[in-house]
Formats: C-alpha cells, structure tokens, sequence
C-alpha cells in the first residue's frame, strides 16, 4: 500500500501541470532579512521613498532614510522603469510592506567587486579625499578604502610626524594606482597599497619594454641609484644601467660626481639581455666624442690651456678644454731629472701645455710642459733689434752702398718703403759724390737710370718694417 501511495505522488510530480503549481503559486518563499534581489524594476519615485517590484507580487519599499544615505548623483541616475538591486532590510514592517534597501545592495555589490579585485591583482585608479595620521583615505565605487602610509611610494622614508601629516595633506586630489591587498567585510576594512600596485605595473612595463626596445633606441629617463661602478635610470618601468665608464667622456670617479637620484637624462642603448632582464645604457654615446673635437681644433705642436687633473710618479694628467685628460710625462715636466713630480705641479694648477703626440684612435694624447715653457722663453728674442746691416740709418754719414738704397726713393710712390720723404734725386747725387773717394767717383755727373740701380727689394724691407 505504502509503495502505491509513493507511486502515485511519484507521478504527480511528473507531471508538467504539477510543476507549473509549485513553481508559480505554491513554492513561494518569503524574502528574509539580508537576501538581495538584483533584479528590482523602479514603479515610482520620490523625494520620501521608491518603490520596486521585486517580482514576488508585491511592492517593495526603500525608505527615505536609506535615500539619505546615497549621493545625490547616483539618485539623479535612477529613473522609473530601471532595473536597480535591492538587499532586504525588514521582510514586513507595520504596514505589510518588504522593506528593503538600495545603499547595502550597491555596498555589498561593492564589496564583491573588492574581493574579485583583490583575487585578480586588478590595479585601481583612484583620487585622494582625505587623510589621517596614518595614511590617506580613498574611494572605492560606494566604499571607502584606506592606503596606510607605509604603503605609499611617494611618502618620504622614516619622516618625523610634522613632516609625515605636510606630505599627506599635500596628497589630497592626487590621482593614485592602487591595488588591494585586505577585504574584512565584517569588520569594513579595505586596504590598498600603492607600493604593490607600482610593483605589478612595473612588471607589466618591464615585459613591454624589454619585447619593444632594441638597441641604438634613444631613451628619455629618471635616475633611480647611484652605485660605485654605475646608475640606475629607469625607463619608464624597467631600470637601465649605465656604466661608469658610460656616464662621461672624460674620467669619473664615482657617479654621484656628475649625477643626482631623480634627474632626468637621455641616454642611448647599448645593449638587452630579455632573459636576465638586463638593459646596457650610455649617457656619452649621445654627447659630442671630444676626441674627434681635439682632432678637428688641435695639432701636433700647438700650445693649450689645461688643469691638472691627477699627478703620480710617472707624471701629471691635464684636462683639456673639449674635456680629454692627456698625459703629461715625468721627463717633460721640467728640464733634467725630476725626482718627484709633485714638487712642481699640483692638482688644481693651471697649466700651458705643448701637444706632442696624438692618438685618436687609442685615444691617447700627450703633452709637454716643459717644451711649451721653452717656447715662451725664446719668444721674446724675436723682438731683439734687426742685425746691424740691416739697422735704420743713424745721423752719421750712410756708407756708400746705403747712398745706392736712398737712391730708391725715386722709385714711384707705390714702391717705395714706409719711411720719411726721401731728398730729390740730384741731391742724393750730390751728396754722394762728395764723401766717396776720385776713383770711386761715378763717370758722369748725371744720375744713372733707375732700371742701371742694382735692386734690392723694397718688399722685403717693407716686411721688416717694425
């Protein structure tokens, strides 16, 4: 008996009419406190309250004290016939009606949305609203989130307090990438970090630029670290480094010499290596090869200006203006044996050198102080006075062969030398008849031709002319 009974409620239930009863009139569930309906449709709206079919063939009510709870652009959004989710608050109140809520739907909508985000490692974009002393405060769709000082990248390193509460307050409206690291729902704590958010987008930046960058590309770039054999310039989410020897053209110590952490530079690349993640960086490649300048602007045996850069036992290194450091050895420091160079120049000094070899390829260059100090001595003999044949006459009586040059003056104006107007022709004639003995006497009395006048270059006499 009790396995037809079973039969017969078997096939009841089967059947198609059956189903329809308890799917539509008799499997009704009364909503309880904390459901949420997402799929209310708007009936009306007001000031004091809307109202939404839930679709349990009744209305459900949002009071206003729950409208005071959302923001005034969000209420401006929601229009009669649009869909909105509901979270139950009361599943009857004095009047009979489901009470529920639109504020704790779109939070714990809200708080879902957290909890993906957080299971992804989706990053957020967001602005600063407030602040405390531990950190700043930031939305999140309806929710507030919090970014504890520690995590942000911007803050400075172990600050005082006075400085920590300046910095916050200046982070207000500032645009930040966060990532969420906590989603307490019970205890309504949402924390962000911007530190983990910089991380996952540096790696994401990383990968693109190590596919993307080839070498010869020209990079624009912020210093990050400055170690003794080079900086760290990052690229815009991957760090380059660029080696000592790569900073400058000429010698560099250490780099903080030449480099400050977060300036910005150029540099050039030279090399990547994708699988250890490595990117070779020059900043000289893209400043003029000083080398090629000295070559242009200098030869063997010019005299140039310098500073002692560096002095040893073999000798004294000079920069020179266009910035290369030549060498100048122990023997041509001075004449004779130079027992210690330091007793004759010193770093610092200001030196004239003498270019003595030349090496553009090997880049090698060196100098002479020595020769170019022998050079200045010896200069000042060129203005001793011109040998005594070739002295200006005095106001003695000339000698003969000068009577023959003073008879030069007759040459036309263009020819004759820059001297005082010469006496006329017959005078010079006169005068030189008188000293010179009978038989050195000319022939006649008559003034020989200018073309019979043994020449001697007024050109020349011109140039030595003071």
């Amino acid at each position: 008996m009790t396995d037809l009974l079973l039969q017969e409620a078997k096939k009841k239930e089967e059947s198609p009419m059956w189903s329809y009863l308890q799917q539509e009139e008799y499997d009704y569930k009364q909503p309880k406190r904390g459901d949420i309906i997402s799929d209310g449709v708007v009936l009306s709206k007001s000031s004091d309250e809307i109202l939404v079919d839930v679709g349990l063939k009744l209305e459900a009510v949002v009071p206003q004290r729950d409208l005071e709870k959302l923001e005034p652009a969000y209420l401006d959004e929601i229009h009669v016939g649009d869909k909105v989710p509901v979270f139950v608050l009361q599943p009857e109140d004095q009047e009979g009606r489901l009470v529920v809520s639109l504020n704790m739907a779109r939070t714990l909508k809200d708080w879902k949305k957290a909890e993906e985000m957080m299971e992804s490692g989706e990053m957020y974009e967001t602005t600063v609203t407030n602040f405390n002393k531990g950190g700043v405060i930031v939305p999140f769709f309806g929710l507030r989130g919090f970014v504890p000082a520690s995590q942000l990248v911007t803050l400075p390193k172990h600050p005082d307090s006075g400085q920590r509460i300046d910095r916050l307050s200046e982070m207000i409206d500032q645009p930040l990438r966060l990532k969420i690291i906590e989603v307490n729902r019970r205890r309504r704590r949402l924390i962000m970090s911007e530190r983990a958010a910089m991380r996952e987008w540096r790696k994401e930046q990383k990968e693109r630029l190590l596919q993307n960058l080839k070498p010869g590309d020209v990079c624009h770039g912020v210093v990050t670290n400055l170690m003794n054999f080079g900086a760290f310039v990052d690229l815009g989410g991957a760090d380059g480094l660029v080696h000592v020897s790569e900073i400058s053209w000429h010698r560099v110590k250490h780099p903080r010499d030449v480099l400050q952490i977060g300036q910005e530079v150029d540099v050039f690349v030279l090399s990547m290596d994708p699988e250890k993640e490595r990117i070779a960086l020059s900043i000289k490649k893209l400043q003029p090869d000083p080398w090629t300048l000295t070559a242009q602007n200098h030869a063997i045996g010019d005299l140039v200006e310098g500073d002692i850069t560096n002095v040893t036992d073999f000798g004294a290194f000079a920069r020179l203006p266009e910035g290369i450091e030549g060498l100048i050895h122990v023997s041509e420091l001075a004449d004779g044996p130079v027992e210690d160079a330091r007793k004759i120049i010193k770093k610092g000094d200001h030196v004239v050198v003498r270019i003595i070899n030349m090496d553009v390829d090997r880049k090698r260059i060196g100098l002479s102080l020595r020769r170019a100090q022998e050079k200045k001595e010896a200069a000042p003999a060129t203005e001793e006075p011109l040998p005594e044949e070739e002295a200006p006459a005095t106001a003695e009586s000339p000698p003969a062969d000068e009577i023959v040059a003073a008879a030069e003056a007759s040459l036309p104006e263009e020819a004759a030398p820059a001297t005082a107007e010469p006496p006329p022709a017959d005078e010079i004639v006169a005068a030189a008849e008188e000293p010179l003995p009978e038989e050195a006497a000319p022939a006649t009395a008559e003034s020989p031709p200018a073309d019979e006048i043994p020449q001697r270059s007024p050109c020349r006499r011109k140039q030595r002319q003071p």
